[in-house]
């Protein structure tokens, strides 16, 4: 059953950091091959157990959900990866950023900055979410985190979590194998100042060869970057272009061709694929 329609890329090995290694270009991935789940098949429950066995097997890299005294040592943040179901095909919302935010235009999760209300970082993950994208915690059956948390350009500490989207409060019952409902990017409400756009990739997008370019997490630990410019084509979007700052600007190609999923994002998306033996 997991041996069908399933994608493994080679990436270099996980350290406890992250996935450094000595390796400075990765093999450019297969174009299908064994290892983690299927990638073009609807989530189900099934799936989903696979997802969160597969994080809380590594629970020992994160810093905890905790807002303790030592994690307010310095300011902090946190973000959701929102898996889900659309038109049947599985993969994972992204946003693109509202003119009002820094890096306005780049792509990320929904996430931000923990705020005096937040019992949890958690909490801040799913706040967040619904403050930006219209979903609320009510319609997220969270999947665990993973981690090591690293720092964004402004020097938050970003803690990221993984959830499966619900269309609704209500969950149908399913059988282990059968497809889990299905959303609506319809039904999804960006928050202008936040917000620009709302877009879904398939996994089965995130693989593919002409989408990917290796780049270099901190200049020195690479990973896939992923073009995404035919998601908001036609839409008038701007981003600012690279400039030659590392993590700054809507792609990190050279004079700052298209829209990417890079810089931390990115490397979270990769350290997520790998966490659950999509990438090897």
């Amino acid at each position: 059953m997991l041996r069908q329609g399933c994608i493994s890329h080679s990436l270099p090995h996980l350290s406890t950091r992250s996935l450094a290694s000595s390796a400075k270009h990765p093999p450019t991935p297969p174009p299908a091959g064994l290892g983690g789940f299927p990638i073009d098949e609807p989530l189900n429950s099934t799936t989903l157990t696979i997802i969160r066995h597969s994080l809380a097997r590594q629970e020992h890299l994160n810093e905890g959900t905790q807002i303790s005294s030592s994690a307010l040592a310095v300011p902090n943040a946190a973000v959701l990866v929102p898996l889900c179901n659309v038109n049947g095909r599985p993969g994972i919302l992204f946003e693109v950023r509202g003119k009002l935010r820094s890096h306005a235009g780049e792509v990320s999760f929904p996430g931000g900055r923990t705020d005096d209300t937040d019992e949890t970082f958690l909490a801040t993950a799913l706040r967040e979410t619904n403050e930006e994208i219209g979903v609320p915690s009510t319609h997220i059956d969270v999947l665990g985190s993973f981690g090591p948390p690293e720092l964004s350009l402004r020097e938050l500490r970003v803690h990221p979590f993984v959830g499966f989207v619900w269309p609704s409060v209500v969950r149908s019952p399913s059988r282990k194998y059968e497809a889990l409902a299905s959303i609506s990017l319809a039904d999804l409400r960006p928050n202008p100042p936040e917000v620009s756009h709302i877009f879904h990739l398939t996994f089965s997008e995130m693989f593919e060869s002409n989408r990917l370019r290796i780049h270099e997490f901190r200049g020195y630990t690479p990973y896939w970057a992923i073009d995404v410019t035919d998601k908001v084509r036609g839409l008038g979007l701007e981003w600012e272009k690279w400039g030659g700052e590392d993590e700054v600007g809507g792609s990190g190609r050279p004079g700052g061709r298209g829209l990417e999923i890079w810089g931390l994002t990115g490397w979270y998306l990769n350290v997520f694929l790998k966490r659950i033996g999509l990438y090897q």
